[in-house]
């Protein structure tokens, strides 16, 4: 199969997610980009950063068009994470792959654990903590910066368990964060950009943003529970193929 029908599906499958389930998509681009499309975990985590971001900006408008964007809420969760998504960002060349590898193997399975394990009931209102707020938010910033994730999976159980959003606003809220995070991380990655295949960046990139909108569709239909569910599930297989590379590398 060539490179650009890899990378289309890949992309769409990504997108579907991102758009269904305001993150966790984004995940599954850092190891498509490497075992499918033999990028270097570097390069990879570079290119994940130009996906994620370019597919939040394109589902944050219908999501905001419904009224599920926080704005000032998302956008002081983001600001605690810039500096922290920066420095990751600058990190990231100077770990060895095997590393970057096993950490992003970590996450993975994190993510599949997060969905896995019961939510509080939409709209449980708890008060903020800012500090605590704070920590979160520059965690998330951290992770993206590093490993070149967007964090959705991350970003949506704190802002529901921190800031006491409702899903749906969380979901939405947590695209406004991963663009702010993504961006920032790219930032301090600027010079690896031009050695990116951008003739598979550019395809991936354009079909998880059409993956995007679909999956925002999808989640009016199907149960969050049950797409959270499946989902896991591919992202456990995931975290066992990158940890056993790492190992063995």
């Amino acid at each position: 199969m060539s490179g650009l029908v890899l990378a289309l599906a890949a992309g769409a499958v990504i997108g579907l997610a991102l758009g269904a389930l305001g993150g966790g998509g984004s995940v599954l681009a850092v190891p498509a980009l490497i075992y499918l499309l033999g990028f270097t975990p570097v390069e990879a985590t570079t290119a994940s950063l130009v996906i994620v971001a370019f597919t939040s900006v394109a589902a944050l408008p219908a999501h905001a068009r419904d009224g599920r964007v926080r704005w000032r809420t998302g956008l002081l969760f983001a600001a605690a994470g810039i500096g922290p998504a920066m420095l990751g960002g600058a990190l990231a060349g100077r770990l060895p792959e095997a590393a970057l590898t096993a950490a992003f193997a970590v996450v993975v399975a994190a993510a599949a654990l997060r969905m896995l394990r019961a939510r509080p009931p939409a709209g449980t209102v708890r008060p903020v903590r800012p500090g605590r707020a704070a920590a979160a938010g520059a965690g998330l910033g951290a992770v993206t910066g590093v490993l070149g994730v967007g964090g959705g999976f991350l970003a949506v159980p704190a802002l529901v368990g921190v800031l006491g959003l409702r899903m749906r606003e969380a979901v939405g809220t947590s695209l406004l964060v991963l663009t702010v995070n993504s961006l920032a991380a790219l930032a301090m990655r600027a010079g690896t950009l031009d050695t990116l295949d951008w003739a598979v960046v550019g395809p991936f990139a354009g079909a998880a943003v059409l993956g995007a909108w679909d999956g925002k569709r999808l989640a009016a239909k199907v149960s969050g529970g049950t797409l959270q569910r499946i989902f896991a599930v591919m992202l456990s297989a995931v975290a066992t193929l990158m940890l056993l590379d790492a190992v063995m590398t």
